[in-house]
């Protein structure tokens, strides 16, 4: 390849980081959205992550064995083209305020984005030297940060409307009012969601024509692995915390607006303009805890985060006003290095095992599918606010792990989250 088919190829592939972290990322705008327009309770609306979440569990494997038959180009194309074809789907379900059409769109969405994840992070590491093959993927990375952030910011402004009604005044109006209320709040997401669609169709044509390697997989060894990847107690036990971990992460921002509107009184728009504050504070922190494992082993930070995290959410569960929302801002800012973290500590001295324990640790990312559905049943049936001592519990098994792991001194952060 030139140096300028190969620039292109870079942007493109970069792009796809991007697009995949604010996919994702509108999911806590749509869960306060889609609770009003749908009228539904927050375990209904906490199926929105469940939808998500478990494509990435479900898809992994078959989007796996896809690009080793016909390519990582291919499965690049057609990520995009599932992507595209659900936000599309965006617009009929809209139409009919179907709430199990809007979770069939975003299941075809994040499967989609199961084939862009697998594929990006390997593609990115072959295009150029293999010298600063680690400074692209980590430049590649921060887009997603920058997707995490615009996104809150972007729904908020595009899709909320800003008008949650009371019991009183929804009581108040008449059958027609009501419903054209709600046809009203579930038509402010088909025009958004048709300009993300044509955005990824126009990136797909782009990627199918334009020239791009294909990676050699290697041999990971020769011979069979020696003993049952089940008798690697560490890699077990980091499964387990990633699980957790990754149900915490996003329960906290799941009902992020919900939680600010019942404590401190916040409208949703403004929420979500916090919210990508908040999400702002991840980035740093990731940046700040990269550093601070300089000085700091890994686990010692890890576990100093997670009993942080844990005081953090019993602030906001027994505090009200800004107080509460500014302790979930803060949660924000220490889980930034656990993914990485658990995932570096999971597979550590697997050896010939490494490839299928990084399988196992990913597949974990399904924990985003159960915890918020369990914080949404808690909600129901309690409150929004003591709803989040879920996440707090989640992150008593990450510190678990990390006591397990203290005496670690180095790991090689390359996961993220």
């Amino acid at each position: 390849m030139t140096d300028r088919k190969t620039r292109l190829a870079i942007i493109l592939i970069t792009s796809l980081f991007f697009l995949w972290g604010f996919a994702l990322n509108l999911n806590p705008i749509l869960i306060p959205h889609l609770k009003k327009a749908c009228q539904l309770s927050d375990f209904q609306s906490a199926l929105i992550d469940s939808a998500s979440y478990i494509a990435y569990f479900l898809i992994a494997l078959p989007a796996g064995l896809f690009m080793k038959k016909f390519g990582y180009k291919a499965g690049i194309t057609l990520g995009l083209l599932l992507f595209a074809f659900g936000t599309f789907l965006f617009y009929p379900a809209a139409e009919m305020r179907h709430f199990g059409f809007f979770l069939f769109a975003l299941f075809v969405i994040a499967s989609g984005l199961t084939l862009l994840e697998t594929a990006a992070n390997p593609y990115i590491t072959v295009l150029g030297d293999s010298e600063s093959a680690t400074q692209r993927l980590n430049f590649a990375q921060s887009f997603n940060g920058l997707a995490a952030f615009l996104a809150p910011l972007m729904g908020g402004t595009f899709i909320l409307s800003g008008k949650t009604l009371s019991e009183q005044e929804e009581q108040s109006m008449s059958a027609d009012q009501l419903n054209s209320y709600l046809n009203a709040e579930a038509s402010s997401v088909q025009i958004p969601f048709l300009v993300i669609g044509i955005v990824v169709l126009l990136v797909a044509v782009m990627i199918w024509r334009t020239q791009l390697p294909e990676i050699q997989e290697e041999t990971d060894y020769s011979g069979k692995i020696s003993g049952s990847i089940w008798s690697e107690k560490n890699l077990i036990l980091g499964v387990i915390a990633q699980f957790f971990y990754v149900g915490a992460q996003v329960c906290i921002s799941s009902f992020f607006i919900r939680f600010s509107d019942k404590v401190a009184g916040i409208d949703e728009k403004t929420a979500a303009y916090v919210l990508s504050g908040a999400f702002l504070s991840f980035m740093i922190g990731r940046f700040i805890g990269t550093y601070l494992m300089r000085f700091v082993a890994p686990p010692r930070l890890l576990a100093l985060y997670s009993i942080i995290n844990v005081a953090l959410l019993i602030l906001a569960v027994v505090t009200e006003g800004m107080m509460a929302v500014y302790a979930l801002v803060g949660v924000q800012f220490f889980m930034s290095i656990m993914f990485p973290t658990i995932f570096a500590l999971s597979i550590r001295g697997l050896g010939e095992k490494t490839k299928i324990g990084s399988s196992l640790v990913i597949m974990s990312i399904v924990g985003g599918a159960i915890f918020p559905v369990i914080m949404g049943q808690v909600s129901d049936v309690s409150s929004i606010q003591t709803a989040y001592i879920v996440p707090a519990v989640c992150f008593l098994v990450v510190l678990y792990f990390a006591i397990k792991n203290n005496s670690i001194k180095h790991v090689t952060l390359g996961a993220s989250h």
